[in-house]
């Protein structure tokens, strides 16, 4: 329904119908972590050496993010608002229709993300 990318972390807003909650993050979370941990280690970067935790790495920060469960229409618009809403709070843009990393673009009829290629 709705996300944004922000420098340290992403919002998303997702109806899932007959695949759990858990499944999706999963599959949305393990090829990010696993191709920016790879790109990190290609280019010598020095935050490997942050985020080490025993033999592995962890990208994401402990616990399970701020998953929860949207109960009504006006939880729904609230949060919906608030994801598009957070690189203009941060001060990253004026208009939420300004960060090009956002569904925000998308629902004002802007087309999507328009990036050659994404750099980890």
């Amino acid at each position: 329904m709705a996300w944004v990318a922000m420098p340290e972390h992403v919002h998303l807003l997702i109806v899932p119908s007959e695949v759990a909650v858990g499944d999706v993050l999963r599959s949305i979370k393990q090829p990010v972590a696993q191709r920016a941990i790879r790109r990190w280690r290609e280019t010598g970067a020095g935050v490997l050496d942050v985020i080490r935790v025993g033999p592995g790495y962890r990208y994401w920060q402990a616990g399970g993010g701020f998953d929860r469960v949207v109960r009504d229409q006006k939880e729904l618009e609230k949060t919906f608002h608030y994801i598009h809403r957070n690189p203009v709070v941060r001060g990253l843009v004026e208009k939420e229709t300004d960060w090009a990393w956002s569904s925000a673009r998308w629902y004002a009829g802007m087309g999507g993300v328009e990036c050659d290629r994404v750099v980890w």
